[in-house]
């Protein structure tokens, strides 16, 4: 056991920057690690080359909001110092820096490794110099047919300045030799990619030897001569411009949320440049040329070797149908208590219901709310919404209820990032329905998972209740790991419509029993979690902390953290991405372990388990530790009690430990290890575990 420091004796400074990872490159270490997927052989391979496109969309949402938010505090004088010390623009210098590495590493792994393995399994990308005859006039005839028609080419000139590009669209740079039909001789043009086409395409049979595929944009290289007629075109680059798609809304003057978010929305497509995506072989002249246009330095410039923005070739796995190098399907499992009953509402009585998705089926909390549609004893309805989904099975059951004359109460959160537009579409589909919709509380996100329903029955009315870590968003719930609770537990039925009362109505705060809510009595209720493991273990009492959190970054929590391992407390932090906290530090956190989980599945569970001198609590959760989930969010922390379903949560969260395959350590500098089984050690995947014990296969 460390040596145990009292908070007398104390002098260790625990808010010193040494002792803090900088958020934003922590997050990059994910990016990193996700990245790393793409190597594993014990992946199939259509999985590999999925996770490089998904570190291609990661570092997509990254400089949109992460880097245009650091360079947002520069350019207005706003720079604030973190934790660890760090200035915003010596944050940025070092996610350059460790960005442009990242991202020759991953064109090096697409040239290197995936795409020769992929052509030994007859899978190849043909380049424009490996086209046939046959192929070449196939792709001609559908350049005529489908691209020239709708294709945009516009010429620099005094008269036709450089255009406002789409944030992330694909464009070229052409370079031009000869005069135009009025006699202009300007030399350069851009061509946008036509947005509505697919960027990648699988030839026909009649035409290919295989399973080959070509881009778009080789096809519009191909034929650029055809959009400039008369003159030649000296050079084609592709290109690609990330901006800033963030936005702040001023909510002090603010009349109606949903016409505000509209209008930003389109400002979020032309935010200040950010970052240039541009192929290694343009010119010098023409490079230059670009960043002065969108006033970038050349440290924000990445030139590429091969086609900018690898997340288009997500595709891939649909174009061809290739199953034996994807993970093998299984079918998600039911509990016995749902399977037993045809009535949800009964079997949620007899015994609270825990499912873990995707290795469990999301089907039961669907059901929960069809089934309350059209239950004639079913009054009222409410539910959060955050992430959903387009064609929302969710929704859809919310609006057949309250077609049928329930009470239904939406509470919408219209600044989900990315899913506003979203958001704002299911939130009129509800309305005309007859729904009632909040927009949450001006100034927090509404983030907590909730659905309340009243149901009228012999002894009155009864509340039915869902909780859960993660969005009510059903194809998320087949990739991300979440837990759904359910229950018909009085006192967290009142919990949670006093928690809805809030959001709704307006009045003091009310006193909730059993839930810690965000931005109220959560981050209180934490530090009095962790500070009592701490006194179990200075007075020799059994103590431990084990979190799985997809971030952790609030100081305080992580101050409360160090302290406990100072007292001897043995912390297990399973956290997917940012983490701040150093582990194994000496006097400081020597009892700290923290582990990454990469896998098959995004893992988004947050479950906290203290041990509390044996009598072990679990709780389920809405919120990462991070700041804003803490105080800036409703969030809602639900105990799971249950007995044997605490034992279980346990031993789930215990493979994690155990993960030796899909595992990566932290070590006290911020750098992530991956574990591998020892000589003779069998293999441990956590999440193939899951599988085996939860799931069909």
């Amino acid at each position: 056991m460390t040596k145990q420091i009292s908070e007398a004796d104390n002098e260790i400074d625990l808010h010193a920057h040494e002792y803090y990872v900088n958020r934003e490159l922590s997050h990059l270490q994910f990016n990193k690690r996700v990245l790393k997927q793409a190597t594993d052989t014990s992946h199939p391979l259509l999985n590999r080359m999925m996770f490089c496109c998904i570190f291609s969309s990661n570092m997509d949402e990254f400089f949109e909001i992460r880097a245009a938010g650091l360079k947002h505090q520069i350019k207005y004088g706003r720079e604030t110092i973190g934790p660890d010390g760090l200035t915003p623009s010596q944050t940025l210098d070092a996610i350059n820096h460790i960005a442009h590495d990242l991202v020759k590493e991953q064109y090096d792994m697409l040239n290197d490794v995936l795409l020769p393995s992929l052509e030994e399994e007859g899978i190849r990308f043909l380049r424009r110099s490996e086209w046939s005859e046959t192929q070449q006039t196939w792709l001609a005839e559908f350049f005529d047919r489908e691209i020239l028609p709708i294709i945009n080419p516009i010429g620099l000139d005094p008269s036709h300045p450089f255009p406002r590009l789409v944030n992330k669209s694909l464009n070229f740079i052409v370079e031009l030799d000869g005069q135009d039909a009025f006699g202009r001789e300007t030399g350069l043009a851009i061509v946008p990619a036509p947005r509505s086409l697919p960027r990648m395409m699988k030839l026909p049979d009649d035409v290919s030897n295989g399973d080959e595929v070509v881009f778009l944009s080789s096809i519009i290289h191909a034929h650029a001569d055809q959009l400039f007629p008369g003159m030649a075109v000296k050079g084609c680059y592709q290109f690609r411009l990330t901006r800033n798609a963030d936005f702040e809304l001023e909510q002090d003057d603010m009349q109606d949320l949903a016409s505000a978010l509209k209008g930003e929305l389109l400002s979020r497509r032309f935010g200040d440049a950010v970052r240039l995506e541009l192929a290694d072989n343009c010119p010098d002249r023409l490079v230059e040329f670009l960043l002065k246009e969108f006033k970038l330095s050349k440290s924000e410039l990445y030139q590429v070797h091969g086609p900018v923005n690898l997340a288009r070739l997500m595709q891939l796995s649909e174009l061809i149908e290739r199953p034996k190098l994807l993970y093998p399907s299984f079918a998600s499992g039911l509990p016995k208590s749902i399977k037993s009953k045809s009535n949800i509402f009964s079997a949620i009585r007899q015994k609270d219901i825990l499912l873990h998705h995707p290795f469990q089926s999301f089907t039961p909390v669907i059901d929960f709310l069809r089934q309350a549609a059209k239950d004639p004893d079913v009054v009222a309805i409410k539910q959060t919404l955050y992430r959903s989904g387009a064609k929302s099975e969710i929704v859809a059951a919310l609006v057949d209820a309250a077609r049928r004359g329930k009470e239904v109460t939406a509470v919408i959160e219209l600044r989900a990032r990315f899913d506003e537009a979203e958001n704002i579409e299911l939130a009129s589909r509800l309305q005309e329905a007859g729904a009632v919709v909040v927009y949450g509380v001006v100034g927090y996100k509404t983030h907590t998972k909730m659905i309340l329903i009243a149901r009228r029955e012999a002894d009155g009315f009864k509340n039915y209740v869902h909780l859960g870590t993660g969005n009510y968003h059903a194809s998320n719930a087949r990739l991300y790991t979440d837990y759904s609770f359910l229950t018909a537990d009085d006192a967290l039925g009142k919990d949670v419509h006093k928690i809805f009362q809030q959001l709704t109505g307006m009045g003091k705060i009310l006193k909730i029993k059993k839930l810690f809510h965000a931005p109220f009595t959560l981050h209180d209720r934490l530090i009095s979690l962790i500070e009592r493991e701490a006194k179990h273990a200075k007075a020799g009492k059994s103590s431990g902390i084990t979190v799985k959190l997809n971030a952790l970054s609030e100081p305080k929590i992580i101050r409360a953290l160090y302290a406990a391992s100072q007292a001897g407390v043995p912390i297990n932090l399973i956290v997917r991405g940012i983490c701040s906290l150093r582990p194994g530090m000496p006097n400081i956190s020597e009892t700290i372990k923290v582990r990454s989980i990469v896998g098959r599945f995004l893992e988004h569970t947050r479950v906290y388990w203290f041990n509390n001198n044996g009598h072990d609590e679990i709780y389920g959760a809405s919120a990462d530790w991070m700041d804003r989930n803490l105080f800036n969010r409703v969030e809602t922390c639900f105990p799971i009690e249950d007995k044997k379903q605490v034992a279980r949560v346990m031993a789930e969260l215990t493979y994690y430990l155990d993960d030796n395959s899909q595992s990566w350590e932290m070590d006290a500098e911020g750098d992530y290890h991956q574990n591998q089984p020892d000589e003779g050690e069998e293999r441990v995947s956590a999440q193939q575990l899951l599988i085996e014990s939860l799931a069909l296969t």
